[in-house]
């Protein structure tokens, strides 16, 4: 897969600040054509798997199917997640992500949401791993979906239509401060890949 760099004057404009966060959005990181061959390479590669998670006491199935690739292994809601290796697809994924973040990830959890029904509750990335302000870029293949962040103190919300080869990084204090969910819908939803690049120290 060939990607052209991304501008830069484009990605210093797309930072938006928020009250105790800070994210980065660009609907068109990826052309059109290197979306569709990266969702079809990701889809085949990678050993999808539904995990349970610990979720109010109780094992629960996840509402979606889950693959976590890098070099280090993860642990969130009573789930422990040893990594794959990285694909090729994936590396020059986390390559393209790492310029516009200005940080390296060494781990990435992909999730594939199969229709309007799989989703993600409510929560934040602020596990002791991911040091204090981590930085975390997503990337969407596939089918769009509402993103939603709610601010834990104001409960202001922020909302963001993440479409097909779209990036979104979160950044600063965003996982203190700020919840973040895809949430269900009864609208017909075709399958979208959803990668989450992160280091874990």
């Amino acid at each position: 897969m060939e990607f052209a760099l991304f501008p830069l004057n484009e990605s210093d404009n797309n930072w938006i600040e928020l009250q105790n966060g800070r994210l980065f959005y660009a609907p068109n990181f990826l052309s059109e054509q290197q979306a569709d061959q990266s969702f079809l390479n990701l889809r085949n590669e990678l050993d999808w798997q539904q995990e349970k998670i610990q979720l109010f006491g109780k094992q629960v199935l996840q509402p979606r199917l889950q693959a976590w690739h890098g070099d280090k292994s993860y642990t969130y809601s009573g789930l422990s997640m040893q990594p794959q290796p990285w694909t090729p697809t994936l590396l020059e994924l986390k390559s393209r992500c790492e310029a516009v973040a200005k940080h390296t990830f060494n781990s990435v959890l992909s999730n594939l949401y199969r229709d309007g029904q799989d989703s993600m509750g409510w929560h934040q990335d602020n596990e002791t791993e991911l040091g204090t302000n981590p930085v975390i870029a997503s990337l969407t293949l596939g089918e769009s979906r509402r993103f939603v962040l709610r601010h834990l103190s104001t409960k202001e919300k922020y909302e963001v239509e993440l479409g097909h080869g779209s990036l979104l990084i979160m950044a600063g204090e965003t996982q203190h401060y700020w919840q973040h969910s895809v949430p269900k819908t009864a609208k017909p939803k075709e399958e979208r890949i959803n990668l989450t690049f992160r280091h874990i120290r």
